[in-house]
């Protein structure tokens, strides 16, 4: 089975994120999530 690289998701999470032009706040609401794990996730 393929392994999660986790850097370079959350690399993959922060660019396209910021590509759109979203908060890490704005992207929590639309995944029904909290911006801490956004943030989490980018880190």
């Amino acid at each position: 089975m393929n392994e999660i690289n986790l850097e370079k998701f959350g690399a993959f999470i922060s660019e396209k994120r910021k590509a759109l032009g979203m908060t890490q706040k704005e992207l929590a609401e639309k995944l029904f999530l909290s911006d801490k794990a956004i943030s989490k996730w980018e880190r």
